[in-house]
């Protein structure tokens, strides 16, 4: 599986019918991620990753330990499979004495994500928010601060596409007098993973 083959899935409106026959693989793994979702990693290479996320009331979440404002270290492409996903942009400024947030490094790993404050303290504000439905796909650069917000108690899956560029990091936004800390990613047992892979399927057929 590559990118390109992805994205030409995309281009010709199989989305549906991709997820529905990548569900079926055996040995898929889930992990709850920090940012609020189930995510089924389904392509690891290199600089690029095909992932399947889930936001769902039905399985416990993850609790993040800075915010849900980050940033990628890889350009991504994102298809809505279904439900309601508003990709909101954040205009993140540095501040000085009057920051309300400290700037987090996320380094992830096998064994999960390693956040380490950094020097740079920042105010923000909200930017462009956009409303994606099912069948959308819409890409967000590399570096650009943002949130993905589902509404509450909504359902929604995705397709997430990500291509690594080089030279940049994954960021957060966290308190301002946060440490360094290690966080692992729970991953959901057999029940809940079966449960994660009904729920997707039964939207989709």
């Amino acid at each position: 599986m590559s990118l390109s083959s992805v994205h030409e899935v995309l281009l010709a409106g199989e989305a549906r019918s991709w997820a529905l026959a990548e569900l079926s693989r055996p040995g898929l793994t889930a992990v709850r991620h920090p940012l609020g979702f189930v995510c089924l990693p389904l392509e690891r290479e290199g600089g690029e990753g095909v992932c399947l996320h889930l936001w769902t009331d039905s399985l416990a979440h993850a609790e993040s330990t800075t915010s849900q404002i980050h940033c990628h270290s890889w350009d991504l492409v994102s298809h809505v499979l279904y439900g309601q996903v508003r990709n909101v942009h954040a205009v993140v400024d540095d501040a000085g004495e009057e920051a309300t947030h400290r700037v987090y490094e996320v380094v992830s790993g096998a064994d999960g994500d390693r956040i380490s404050p950094t020097s740079r303290t920042v105010r923000h504000t909200t930017g462009l928010v956009e409303v994606f439905g099912p069948g959308d796909t819409y890409a967000l650069a590399a570096d650009r601060f943002h949130s993905s917000v589902v509404p509450e108690g909504g359902e929604a899956a995705t397709i997430a596409l990500g291509r690594g560029r080089p030279g940049s990091h994954d960021l957060s936004l966290g308190p301002l007098a946060g440490g360094p800390h290690h966080v692992s990613r729970q991953p959901l047992d057999a029940e809940e993973r079966a449960l994660a892979i009904r729920t997707i399927t039964a939207h989709l057929t």
